[in-house]
This record gives C-alpha cells, structure tokens and sequence, in this order.
C-alpha cells in the first residue's frame, strides 16, 4: 500500500478533501502500519506514493467512470512517483453490500481495459464483513476503513513485497488473530491513540 502527495476533489463542507484525507491518513498510520496489517505498507508511505483522490461523486456508475480515469493514470504513472491509489468514496456506496455489488463492476473495468496482470483493486468499507462473519465480529475490523475506499495496487510491486517477506501468505491469519487479540475496546483504544502495551500490536 502506498500514499503519495493528496491530490484531492473537494467535497462539502462534511467530508472536505482536507478531512477526508487526514481520517485516511489516520486509519493507515494507526491500523494497517501501526498494527502491522499490512507489512508492504510503510515503505510506500514514508515514500510518499500514494495518491489519495477524494471523490464528490454520489451513484456507482460515476464510481466506475472515475475508477476508469484513475486505472488509466496509474498504469501510465511513474511507480516512483505514483506507486498506487486511493479511490476514497466519502458520498458513494454507503452500504456494504451496494459496495460489493460495484466491486463486480469494478473488476470487469479491470479486465475491459486489459489491466489484469497489471494492476489489481483491493477495497476496505466502513461496513466490511467477511463471508461467513458475523456484522460486529473483531476479525472484520482488518479491512474496515473510515469510508469506502478502492485501492488500486501495481501487481509488480504485489509481487516484489511478497518476495521480501516469506511468511506473507500468513499475513490473512495473523491479522485475524491481532484483531482477536485486541477486541473491540483494545481497537478503539489503539485507533484513539492509547500506546498501552496491553491493547497494542504483537511485536514481529
């Protein structure tokens, strides 16, 4: 996962570009590189190459045609510079299961746009539950982020972060175990900014 410089759409005064990108920013510093959720993701980060796109749109077909104009620019890009984005939907796809529902679009874009191979989407939702899960379980909170967001990743560099880390097809399982570790008051805690031993990561 990599963050670059914000480009950002304003939004409404609610959900700004500003507020937007900081909760994002606070959810991949606290959760997914604090919590070690994702080992690929400090590099990217500290790099700064990510690119955070706010979007002020509403329904899922305007989703898909802006997914389009940010698959095509990040194939284009200079990985140096933009090694992948984050489509984050403030506005659209509220429910869990519209979500899903786009993600079928979504990969079909992929596949018309014969970027399969190239670049891959993954997706985090405020909502995101887990085929066989129940809606409040902890091991869900692994993919929950503060708005629904599509995440689109180069699959060369997928593949050069596995190969640093051997054990990264451990990583699904090590992560449902973190979250049931926390539970739920040790998650709000950590993502409140509570460093008390009891409620943080496994140090690896």
């Amino acid at each position: 996962m990599t963050l670059c410089r914000a480009h950002a759409i304003m939004t409404s005064a609610t959900h700004s570009a500003e507020t937007v990108i900081a909760a994002t920013r606070h959810w991949l510093e606290r959760a997914v590189i604090g919590l070690n959720l994702c080992p690929f993701a400090k590099s990217v980060y500290v790099k700064e190459q990510v690119r955070y796109v706010v979007s002020p749109v509403t329904e899922a077909p305007d989703v898909i045609d802006e997914l389009e104009r940010e698959l095509r620019l990040l194939a284009d890009a200079d990985p140096n510079q933009i090694d992948t984005t984050l489509l984050i939907l403030p506005h659209a796809v509220a429910d869990f299961l519209d979500f899903n529902d786009l993600l079928y679009f979504a990969e079909r874009l992929l596949a018309s746009l014969g970027l399969e191979g190239t670049l891959q989407i993954a997706s985090f939702h405020p909502q995101y539950q887990f085929a066989g899960t129940e809606p409040d379980d902890i091991e869900n909170y692994t993919n929950r982020a503060p708005y629904p967001i599509l995440h689109l990743l180069r699959e060369d560099s997928i593949a050069r972060a596995a190969a640093a880390f051997p054990d990264a097809a451990d990583i699904y399982e090590r992560n449902q175990a973190v979250m049931r570790r926390l539970g739920h008051d040790g998650w709000q805690r950590w993502m409140a900014g509570d460093d008390a031993p009891e409620s943080g990561p496994e140090k690896s």
